[in-house]
């Protein structure tokens, strides 16, 4: 399979095949066991600075198409929209284990990306395959466990209260 996409099918694509993959009538639990913890998964916030081809929609796609690769996910689907007439991308990759998204202000140089991940994936491999492809000077991560299960010691009040700690609540 070639990250090229046919004209047809752009800027929206689906890649048939790996449909497939992700179908079927087996149930899999695809929250992570790490540290002793177990969780949804992984969510990263990922802030460019002093990035450059924002507007590029072929390049971003690309980024994105590696970002996958290196993180071991599965992608699905690829949606990407162009804003004129001053550029800037908005886009996401929907992902079998979730997905990432990118909205770009190439007027400020600046790239929000959100890289959620569960399962058997490694989100935090993407950071560097958007620093270099957007050769950022400057980047600001934020990671975050999403859908931390409580310990079974704790009562159904601190389990709220932990629960709406998470949130920011």
């Amino acid at each position: 399979m070639t990250n090229e996409v046919p004209d047809s099918k752009w800027p929206s694509y689906v890649d048939e095949s790996l449909l497939s993959k992700t179908q079927g009538n087996e149930t899999q639990d695809l929250f992570t066991q790490k540290d002793g913890l177990s969780f949804a998964g992984i969510h990263i916030i990922l802030d460019c600075w002093g990035a450059s081809r924002l507007n590029d929609l072929a390049h971003i796609e690309s980024a994105l198409r590696e970002a996958i690769r290196v993180s071991g996910a599965t992608l699905l689907h690829i949606h990407l929209h162009h804003f004129t007439p001053n550029g800037g991308v908005s886009g996401v990759a929907v992902l079998a284990e979730s997905h990432i998204s990118i909205h770009t202000w190439p007027e400020r140089d600046y790239a929000a990306l959100d890289i959620f991940m569960c399962g058997d994936t490694h989100p935090e491999k993407a950071i560097p395959v958007f620093e270099a492809a957007f050769k950022t000077h400057s980047t600001t991560v934020t990671t975050h466990l999403r859908g931390v299960v409580p310990p079974p010691s704790l009562s159904k009040q601190q389990q709220a209260s932990t629960n709406n700690n998470e949130i920011g609540s």
